[in-house]
This record gives C-alpha cells, sequence and structure tokens, in this order.
C-alpha cells in the first residue's frame, strides 16, 4: 500500500512543479502526513536519493518540488 502510495507521489512530483502537501495529497491520495513522509522516503537511498526542495510559501505553509533527474540522453 505504501509503495502504491510512493509510486503516485514520485509520479505526480516528477514535473519538476512546486507544489503543497495539500496538493500532493489531493492528487496522490492519502493525507498530507502520509504524503510528506512518501517526500522524505524519497531522500532515501533504497528509494533512489532524489532531492526534494521546499520553501516557505505563507506564514508556515510550504511548499514542495522534486528535482528533475539529469536527462542521461544528453550526456556524452
Amino acid at each position: 500500500r505504501l509503495k502504491a502510495q510512493l509510486g503516485r507521489v514520485r509520479l505526480f512530483m516528477s514535473d519538476g512543479k512546486w507544489r503543497t502537501l495539500g496538493e500532493i495529497a489531493s492528487e496522490a491520495g492519502g493525507s498530507e502526513a502520509a504524503c510528506s513522509a512518501r517526500l522524505r522516503d524519497l531522500r532515501k537511498e533504497k528509494y533512489g536519493s532524489r532531492e526534494i526542495m521546499r520553501k516557505r510559501i505563507d506564514g508556515g505553509l510550504f511548499c514542495y518540488r522534486l528535482v528533475p533527474l539529469p536527462d542521461v540522453s544528453l550526456v556524452a
């Protein structure tokens, strides 16, 4: 169940756009707390060591962004 949610969060965030936890939870399913945990999971080595950026947009509201992987076809 958690792997399925992790996949949905990864897929939704793969375009590199900034999103709030509410937006992520609405699209990927589950609670904001669960989606926050999945973003933390994506930082772990066993889930790809992905870079997740965070910025404050309003008081205590944050946006998150999954940094896209480099296009390996362009690397010589």
